[in-house]
């Protein structure tokens, strides 16, 4: 499958923006999380050959159920691992958008990009609070050890979420650890996630991944910035004691 150069500016249909930023007084005020926030880490988190050595990429997009004709964003998409099996599995009739908010990274997934010639990718430099993907525009977002790392979670959340499509299912994968060392505890991300109108579809512990794996669709109705409630970044305060999100884990 080709990829052409000519894909970068292509998402100026799907990448753009729907509606003005706002700003000062008029912005909505959304809570602070009740936990720290990872730096940003490497964009490499093992290497390429180790993950799919794991088999890594193939169970994620296993689990989601990528199938040709999709339309998916991989946030944080870094050095692309996840883009270029994407674009691969959704074929040259689905499209795939990379996003990173590290222009380093992006221009270096472009030179990717342009070199396996690829032509059902797009790639975009993302906002810190904002991924300004377009309404109605995707079957799965991928958000994949990265979620951690995001400083307005309520808000990154809140403005995601009119972009997937009826159907459409956030996928994340993460570890189970402090929010300061690159992970999150599954319980605080499903708290999060529900507190801004998702819920929470699927959850699969699963070790070829390092990690966890979890599937997020949009609820009925999200609420208004002013109404979301923080979640407190403890276990104990989430009233879960130890146990992981009850759902049902995909075969």
């Amino acid at each position: 499958m080709r990829l052409r150069s000519a894909s970068i500016s292509a998402l100026a249909l799907l990448a753009a923006c729907n509606g003005e930023a706002m700003s000062g007084e008029d912005a909505p005020r959304f809570p602070e999380p009740d936990r720290p926030v990872s730096e940003l880490g490497s964009n490499q988190f093992s290497t390429e050959d180790q993950r799919d050595r794991r088999g890594e990429a193939q169970t994620v997009m296993d689990l989601a159920e990528i199938a040709e004709g999709m339309t998916v964003a991989d946030i944080g998409a870094g050095n692309g691992y996840y883009t270029v099996r994407l674009a691969e599995r959704v074929g040259d009739t689905g499209r795939v958008l990379a996003q990173d908010i590290d222009g380093d990274a992006i221009s270096r997934l472009g030179r990717r990009i342009e070199r396996y010639r690829l032509e059902n990718v797009s790639i975009r430099l993302g906002e810190p609070a904002d991924p300004m993907l377009p309404e109605s525009s995707f079957d799965r977002i991928f958000m994949v050890h990265m979620y951690h790392e995001i400083e307005q979670p309520y808000e990154f959340l809140w403005r995601m979420w009119p972009a997937l499509r009826d159907g459409g299912q956030v996928v994340v994968v993460d570890i189970d650890r402090p929010t300061d060392q690159h992970g999150i505890d599954p319980l605080l991300l499903s708290c999060e996630f529900e507190a801004v109108g998702y819920e929470l579809m699927a959850f699969k512990d699963a070790p070829e991944l390092a990690g966890y794996y979890a599937q997020f669709k949009a609820a009925a109705t999200r609420p208004a910035p002013g109404e979301i409630e923080p979640c407190r970044g403890d276990r104990a305060a989430l009233g879960e004691g130890t146990e992981r999100p009850a759902k049902k884990e995909k075969a």
